[in-house]
Parts: C-alpha cells; structure tokens; sequence
C-alpha cells in the first residue's frame, strides 16, 4: 500500500491507525472483546469479507480479549461489520 493510498483509507474509516512493520504499510485497528469466544466470532465475520474479497488480513488474538487487525486493504468492509455483542465496553488500545 503506498502512503497515499493509505492516506485516503485513512479518511473513510474511524478507528483505525497507519503502522509500518519493516518497509510494509499497513492500517492497523484493535478492540475489546468480551471474552475468547467472542474474539473467534470476530475473526470469523472477517474471514468471511476476506475469503469474498480474496484480500487476507492479519488478525491477531492477544491475551483472552484483545483483537488486532492489521490490514492493506479493506478496513472499510471491516468497520462495516455488526459487532454489537461482541465487544466489551472497555476501549482497546491500539499499541502492541
């Protein structure tokens, strides 16, 4: 992903913050789940968009409740996910 494109990425979405790893750009989001098996529900309507749209993010379950996503490409569709049940009320942070 080049900078602009990630700029203009940046500005569609809430959320969601520019990391480089190595020379890699990427956009980079995390939540709070309510608990372990919530976290695999959300990695599973997120399979679900990547298998559609044949892009594969990074998906990260740190801990019992902490999902990290890092993406090149349709953060979009993600934020457009139903999460409602999923989540915990505590915020996430984004820093690893």
């Amino acid at each position: 992903m080049s900078e602009d494109s990630a700029k203009k990425s940046l500005e569609q979405v809430t959320g969601w913050e520019l990391k480089t790893e190595g020379e890699i750009l990427k956009l980079h989001r995390a939540w709070k789940v309510k608990n372990f098996l919530k976290g695999l529900e959300f990695f599973q309507l997120v399979a679900a968009i990547a298998e559609e749209q044949g892009h594969h993010p990074d998906l990260h379950l740190v801990g019992w409740n902490n999902v990290k996503i890092d993406v090149w490409t349709h953060s979009v569709k993600i934020n457009e996910l139903k999460l409602e049940g999923l989540l915990s009320k505590k915020k996430a942070t984004t820093q690893e």
